[in-house]
């Protein structure tokens, strides 16, 4: 149990540095908590003194005169109290902003492993949803917690000094409640965990049908996915409905007790009333003094509920934000060399670290000269797209080592590697904008160009017969959630967005199998007029996209061999279907 609360202090420590920028805000906010709390403990003992003092003496202008006093105690506590919400729900906003921002970035720095580990889904709902839980926390719950001691310390306070016999028959059953809640709070706090885990996966769920809703359509497979969403929905269900249990479960206890404590503080104070040792103004103020001090320990309970659920979303938040990428930059142990291969792969074996046990390439070694054109190919499942994705390093190797210009490629700088390689997609994506904005997306020398800029950039690279294809021009509208364009119209945004950069490498994944016979000529020639330095890498199924190519490579097993020519490529493909 200690080392539940050690986690839940250490939760709040870590999430500070998002407090840390509010000092301000949040000074004025505790200032405004302890003026509301200090006068709400003063006016029970304020009304005490006026029934003891003006009510029995019959001093009615004493009355009067207190009762304007006690007027002015609550207005004051009442502006104060304001002043903390006002203060707080501010604060909540610019935490959330700063979080979501911090969280949105901090995944652009992951590599491909951990979006493969992760459904989408969830990742939005930790982005939405957890992030929402944590600005409740901030805006509400945090002051009214800090409150709700403040005003409960002050009324102990109180009724210890005021006649600490009946103080301690009042404060007595506090005990059950503290060991009650001392023990139940690791259970409240899982139930909540598991009810957001089951949340994320049912927003999983929902992104996933909706994303792939054609082939839903396609397949009339509707029946299977009511099926599957009823089933995470009813999961949910039971998991939110078992933190709701868990969250309310406070109050009914904490009720249960209070009441226990006032007929005790009203049995022993009449006895001591007939003692004379206090007087009916004092019991009163005990009775009020008991609500100021349970009330707010009645709405700990929930505040207590609430702080749970606030940081088993942090655990969800944090567990993106303490994902380090696999995929650090390590220093350069040797400059670049222009006499050296421009890309070369040296015994290299990978495995994806979903499936480490099954390795995709095993011990490959190759080398890519400057200004050539290079063709792999083999069956589906052999290794070309993976071979390809270790190129533009989307991964790193299991074992073995991948060279650009003789340096190790993990010592090239994100942006460098970006501008030196490129590399189209069998799907590429695209943003919903203009075509014009997703062609200089990621090129910094055309960032401020306008369409009539960019179309003569174009121009001058012979890329402008491509956009006949496109009605529009560079002003064509692009949705990245509808099927505004063809994937083929797709493919060739992504072809002049690549060729566009004049990469030094630039890897072709089934590129042109989405695109006409006439715009695959385009497209040669378009390639035949990049720089003779540029080096091609092409993936492909059809042989006649890789005529031309000065070397080809066939790939099977996670093995490659020098295949020669299209004809002894074609043949290693015929002997490979006649053996599987």
């Amino acid at each position: 149990m200690a080392d539940k609360a050690q986690v839940s202090w250490e939760g709040l420590r870590r999430l500070w540095p998002l407090l840390a920028p509010e000092k301000g805000a949040l000074g004025w906010a505790m200032l405004a908590v302890l003026i509301n709390s200090g006068l709400t403990v003063l006016a029970p003992y304020l009304t005490a003194y006026a029934i003891d003092a003006f009510v029995q003496g019959g001093n009615y202008g004493g009355v009067v005169w207190m009762g304007l006093l006690i007027l002015g105690v609550n207005i004051v506590g009442a502006y104060a109290a304001y002043q903390q919400v006002l203060q707080m729900g501010a604060v909540g906003q610019r935490v959330l902003y700063r979080l979501r921002a911090r969280v949105f970035e901090h995944l652009q720095s992951l590599s491909l492993e951990f979006f493969q580990a992760h459904k989408a889904g969830d990742l939005i709902s930790r982005i939405n949803n957890d992030t929402e839980k944590l600005n409740q926390f901030f805006s509400e719950t945090l002051v009214r917690l800090f409150g709700s001691v403040f005003v409960m310390a002050g009324a102990v306070l109180f009724m210890l000094a005021l006649n600490w016999q009946l103080g301690l028959v009042g404060l007595a059953p506090v005990l059950f409640m503290l060991a009650f809640t001392y023990f139940l709070t690791p259970w409240v706090r899982r139930t909540n965990a598991h009810s957001l885990q089951q949340l994320g996966q049912l927003s999983a769920h929902i992104q996933e049908s909706l994303a792939h809703f054609k082939v839903i359509v396609a397949f009339n497979r509707r029946d299977y996915f009511r099926t599957r969403f009823a089933e995470v929905n009813q999961a949910s269900y039971q998991a939110a409905s078992q933190a709701g249990i868990a969250n309310q479960l406070f109050t009914p206890i904490y009720d249960f007790v209070y009441q226990g404590a006032r007929l005790g503080v009203l049995l022993y104070g009449i006895v001591l009333i007939a003692q004379g040792q206090l007087t009916v103004g004092l019991l009163i103020a005990y009775f009020t003094y008991l609500t100021r001090f349970y009330e707010p320990l009645r709405q700990i309970a929930s505040l207590w509920a609430s702080f749970q659920l606030a940081l088993a979303s942090w655990d969800r938040v944090e567990g993106i934000l303490n994902t380090r990428a696999n995929l650090p930059i390590l220093p350069a142990t040797a400059p670049l060399s222009r006499g050296a291969p421009l890309l070369a792969f040296e015994n290299v074996s990978f495995a994806y670290p979903t499936q480490p046990e099954k390795a995709i390439l095993h011990g490959v070694s190759f080398a890519l000269e400057r200004g050539n054109t290079y063709a792999f190919v083999g069956p589906t499942g052999g290794g070309k797209s993976t071979t390809a994705a270790l190129m533009a390093r989307l991964y790193d190797p299991t074992e073995g080592l991948i060279r650009f210009q003789g340096q190790d490629l993990r010592t090239i700088p994100a942006a460098e590697r970006s501008a030196a390689i490129g590399f189209i997609l069998q799907e590429p994506f695209l943003f919903s904008a203009t075509l014009h904005e997703n062609l200089i997306y990621g090129h910094p020398q055309y960032q401020g160009y306008d369409p009539e800029q960019l179309q003569q950039v174009l121009t001058e690279q012979n890329l402008d017969a491509l956009l006949a294809r496109f009605d529009q021009g560079l002003n064509t509208p692009i949705r990245a959630d509808q099927d505004s364009l063809s994937l083929g119209q797709k493919q060739l945004i992504a072809f002049i967005r690549a060729v566009l950069r004049a990469p030094q490498l630039l890897i072709l994944d089934e590129a042109t199998a989405n695109i006409d016979t006439v715009t695959e000529q385009l497209l040669a020639a378009a390639l035949e007029r990049l720089p003779a330095s540029t080096t091609r890498v092409i993936i492909a199924h059809r042989l006649n996209t890789i005529e031309n190519a000065d070397a080809i490579f066939f790939v099977n097993e996670g093995t490659m061999v020098a295949a020669g020519d299209v004809a002894s490529a074609l043949a290693l493909l015929k002997s490979q279907t006649r053996a599987s």
